[in-house]
């Protein structure tokens, strides 16, 4: 079974577990509303991307039992919803139009560049050194983190952090330091590293020279 099978279960199944839970608990509060148009979204948006331009690390075959552990991995963001939903708690509203402010500039970082990554890549292998990649290595990263803690600021409470916390230590960097070993093939990715982030762009210095030949990343 291919990875992304465990994970597109798990995003496609986030909006009616996020209802489930407003009729459960009968809280349709300002809170749970906007979780769920956040999140719920999100969950959709993730699958039209894996239709349009999917990410070729999710789609290697793992055996079923790990599947269904990368299922109940995923499934762990479900937690920020039930806590919010579950407490009653109510958002104030400058907080939920932070969390919304957040989220959008995540949901842009993270599709966009990963479109960028793909198309370029199907059309030319190399090092990506321009766009949505010219100060950072791993903007995709970056707004994956950004949606994240914006559902985690909507719920007022730490548990969601600390879950987002153990992603980005145990799978998001360990894959970011993957890839840079990867890149480092190029000759040009030493000067490339300098003067890019790993997680958070590099907003000074230079750019990398003559990026119009050298455009990919794997």
């Amino acid at each position: 079974m291919k990875v992304k099978y465990a994970i597109n279960l798990s995003k496609g199944l986030t909006f009616p577990f996020i209802l489930g839970l407003m009729f459960f608990y009968q809280n349709f509060t300002l809170g749970p509303y906007v979780y769920l148009a956040l999140h719920g979204t999100y969950g959709f948006l993730w699958l039209l991307k894996d239709r349009i331009y999917p990410d070729k690390q999710w789609e290697q075959q793992i055996p079923v039992p790990l599947s269904i552990f990368t299922f109940g991995l995923v499934c762990l963001y479900w937690i920020a919803p039930l806590i919010l939903i579950s407490s009653g708690s109510i958002p104030s509203l400058p907080l939920v139009a932070i969390a919304i402010s957040l989220n959008i500039l995540g949901v842009f970082l993270h599709f966009v560049s990963d479109a960028q990554k793909y198309f370029t890549l199907k059309y030319q292998r190399g090092l990506i050194t321009e766009g949505f990649f010219a100060r950072c290595r791993n903007t995709n990263y970056l707004g994956e983190i950004f949606i994240y803690s914006a559902f985690a600021m909507l719920t007022q409470h730490w548990f969601p952090f600390l879950i987002l916390g153990s992603f980005i230590i145990g799978i998001f960097i360990p894959n970011m330091l993957k890839k840079d070993q990867s890149l480092s093939r190029y000759p040009e990715f030493a000067e490339y590293k300098s003067q890019s982030g790993l997680i958070f762009p590099k907003l000074f210095g230079s750019t990398t020279p003559k990026q119009e030949d050298s455009t990919a990343q794997t």
